[in-house]
């Protein structure tokens, strides 16, 4: 273990130990957001919107707007992007957003003091075939050894370019979480159980970090390890779990136990899993991605999200909720002005425990 590991590992466990305090840690770019979550566990969950400054429902790139600050009121606490595409030199990602507009968006979201996170489902360095191929054998030829490894650092590289020229007005590099792998534990992506081992993931995912951190320099970055829901123990849980040393936040994505009848109680379970996990290794906990497709029910944001959001575990341990983007040629996952979930999403919104944009920089001025 070395010094970055240890010092680190003290950070967190601070942060575990004792809520609402700031570590007293020389500043560094990643700890930003670590700070920034250690004051306002216990006090509230962030709430995060995927492509959220991007296009809404009725309108795409229009500076200022959000389906989230039409509905409630103020912006979420914690923007979301995608970089698929990034990796095949593409001008738009995988979802049409242009590049340079996500750019623009992380910075502007950074200086109005919001969190940004990025997911990453790249097309396969073999073929270009997309992330969504289940059954492909793509995983085991990136890996250290594997015939494709030296295309797959050339991917990363991109990837670092892009996240590297992310700076303030100051020049200063602006801190990130990135969430990559998720879902390993389904059968719709290449890097999912139907094509590759478990022992394959965690390889991927280590090299995967520790290259963009110490052959790129990327140390503005946390790590978010993000299964889906198909676990029922820890054991089962951290079945595809990298390490320690290269993850910083452990979370589940979670669309599927939302639709089942009482399924927030398996919600609950499940974080509970997660929340437990995290307290041992000293990490922060998350719902990294959630949502009700096309928001069918009008009291979802009320009667469900916000019973799982406020068991009394939850509540104390959960650092934020991310939900899905809003796409009106795919899908909607926040409702829109008019939309008969809208009150119920507001309403939501003005919990206590629920965290948007202001709530957030207040805390944690």
């Amino acid at each position: 273990m070395n010094i970055r590991q240890v010092t680190y590992g003290l950070i967190v466990g601070m942060i575990v130990l004792a809520c609402g305090t700031t570590p007293k840690k020389a500043e560094t770019v990643e700890n930003v957001i670590l700070q920034k979550l250690g004051k306002t566990k216990a006090k509230g969950i962030l709430f995060g919107h995927q492509d959220d400054l991007a296009y809404g429902m009725q309108w795409s790139y229009v500076d200022g707007e959000s389906d989230v600050k039409r509905v409630t009121g103020d912006y979420p606490a914690m923007f979301g992007w995608e970089l698929g595409g990034i990796e095949e030199d593409r001008v738009v990602n995988l979802d049409s957003v242009p590049f340079d507009a996500i750019k623009r968006l992380t910075i502007w979201g950074h200086k109005q003091g919001g969190i940004n996170t990025f997911s990453w489902h790249p097309f396969s360095p073999i073929n270009s075939i997309s992330s969504w191929n289940g059954d492909s054998v793509v995983v085991k030829h990136l890996i250290p050894g594997g015939s494709y490894h030296e295309q797959f650092k050339v991917q990363l590289d991109k990837v670092s370019v892009f996240l590297q020229e992310l700076k303030d007005e100051k020049g200063k590099s602006i801190p990130f979480i990135f969430r990559p792998w998720h879902e390993m534990d389904g059968n719709w992506f290449w890097w999912g159980r139907n094509a590759c081992t478990p022992e394959e993931v965690k390889a991927l995912f280590r090299f995967t970090i520790e290259y963009l951190r110490k052959e790129k320099g990327l140390d503005q970055m946390l790590v978010a390890y993000s299964p889906d829901r198909n676990f029922d123990t820890k054991e089962e849980y951290l079945t595809w779990y990298p390490g320690d040393d290269v993850v910083d936040i452990v979370g589940m994505d979670d669309y599927w136990d939302f639709k089942q009848e009482n399924g927030e109680l398996d919600v609950i379970k499940k974080l509970h899993i997660v929340i437990e996990t995290a307290n041992q290794k000293g990490k922060l906990s998350a719902l990294t991605e959630t949502g009700c497709s096309n928001v069918t029910d009008s009291l979802w944001f009320t009667k469900k999200l916000s019973f799982v959001l406020n068991d009394s575990i939850i509540s104390k341990e959960l650092s934020y909720v991310m939900l899905w983007r809003n796409d009106p040629k795919v899908h909607f996952f926040f409702p829109y002005p008019g939309h008969p979930a809208a009150q119920d999403a507001k309403q939501f919104s003005q919990q206590a425990n629920i965290l948007l944009l202001r709530d957030f920089v207040g805390m944690t001025k």
